[in-house]
């Protein structure tokens, strides 16, 4: 197995969307009577269509956290694309002990963490831009929006670009946690299991975050 993988059989790894069956062992099942964790198992017997089928559903939702990690459309993707190799490349001692998602995201944030702290010194510490589409969505929501006054639209601007840059600074664990919770929207058992914590202590993780961030942006919040 090898990055050609990715792109052989699918429409495109930049644009492929998850078709409804998903033909596995010489037979076509739908996706509703099939959970990540039996397409993953079945990845596990050799099975590519199926290893296709999770690439093809999962593919924007994890350049999405990628992208809210690194802030760099290509590199976002490359990213993701590791990811998957990764869940390739182990397939033969995956076990289902967790959801699905959570030993992806697992994955995807230890990818993550050491590709930021191998770059920390190679990367400037913003590298956003205020107009830059949502990289799931492909919607630009800091662009000016007619509805606002000019100073309005400023505000704005300023304020998006202060919750970046204050998540951003965040200790490891709160950001990702953070990114997981409010753009992700994993809820505190799923994050949990990522980040090998119990629900109480996610939970605590959060608060603190959001506590920080709250004390942090409160001129904007106030509104003054």
């Amino acid at each position: 197995m090898d990055r050609g993988l990715l792109g052989r059989g699918l429409p495109s790894f930049a644009g492929a969307r998850p078709s409804k069956p998903v033909a596995v062992a010489n037979s076509t099942v739908s996706t509703d009577d099939v959970s990540d964790v039996d397409v993953m198992l079945r990845v596990k017997t050799g099975d590519e269509s199926a290893f296709a089928y999770l690439v093809q559903k999962y593919r924007r939702p994890m350049i999405g956290f990628m992208y809210r990690l690194c802030h760099n459309p290509s590199t976002a993707e490359e990213l993701a694309q590791e990811v998957f190799l990764r869940v390739y490349r182990s397939r033969s001692s995956y076990e289902p002990t967790a959801k699905f998602t959570t030993w992806l995201y697992r994955i995807a944030t230890n990818l993550a963490v050491n590709y930021a702290r191998d770059t920390r010194h190679e990367r400037p510490e913003n590298t956003v831009r205020l107009d830059e589409p949502d990289r799931e969505t492909g919607t630009t929501p800091d662009l000016a929006d007619d509805s606002l006054s000019a100073e309005e639209q400023i505000l704005k601007r300023e304020r998006l670009a202060a919750i970046r840059s204050k998540v951003n600074a965040l200790p490891e664990r709160q950001r990702v946690a953070v990114i997981m919770h409010k753009y992700q929207q994993m809820d505190y058992r799923e994050i949990a299991g990522v980040l090998k914590l119990s629900e109480s202590a996610t939970k605590s993780l959060l608060f603190r975050a959001y506590e920080t961030l709250r004390e942090q942006l409160k001129e904007f919040v106030s509104g003054k």
